[in-house]
């Protein structure tokens, strides 16, 4: 990490909303659904669709602050609120917390079975997201669903640890 900050990629656009699908179908129903194979869009999916058409509830849903903030512009801050702040005077038009944000990747890992402390940039990372073929167990059978994870979770633990935002550009 540079005095700057550090970056974290997410899979381009594509691989923030499969973690988005996983955590409505986790909100949903209590369990993950099906890996995606390559011929299927997670924005396809109708459950997420349906939450992406929602604003941010009251009370809030599990995976507010993780879905509901743009995916190319915003911030995530490190003050611990319940609420989304929907602002379109905001970049993104969105605010989250990168508190909540970190509690949702954690419970979001747990589900996939993915050690927290697994570096993103490992080979075994890589290798899982970027498989031809899905892995038949764990994690690795959402391989790139993993690898954004463990972005999301490292990006907020540095936010909460140091008072930095997190900026999406």
């Amino acid at each position: 990490m540079s005095e700057e900050g550090a970056e974290f990629e997410a899979w381009g656009y594509s691989g923030l909303h499969t973690v988005r699908r996983l955590a409505v179908h986790l909100a949903a129903g209590g369990r993950l659904p099906e890996p995606l194979d390559s011929s299927q869009r997670a924005t396809d999916d109708p459950l997420l669709g349906e939450v992406y058409d929602a604003l941010p509830s009251d009370p809030p849903r599990p995976f507010d602050h993780l879905v509901h903030h743009s995916d190319c512009e915003g911030y995530y801050v490190p003050v611990d609120f319940a609420h989304v702040i929907v602002d379109e005077k905001a970049p993104g038009g969105y605010l989250g917390s990168s508190v909540r944000l970190l509690e949702e990747a954690r419970r979001l890992a747990e589900a996939l079975g993915l050690p927290e402390d697994l570096d993103p940039h490992s080979e075994e990372v890589f290798e899982a997201a970027d498989a031809e073929h899905l892995a038949t167990e764990g994690w690795r059978r959402y391989g790139v669903e993993s690898y954004v994870c463990l972005q999301l979770l490292h990006a907020a633990k540095l936010s909460v640890a140091t008072g930095a935002a997190i900026a999406f550009t």
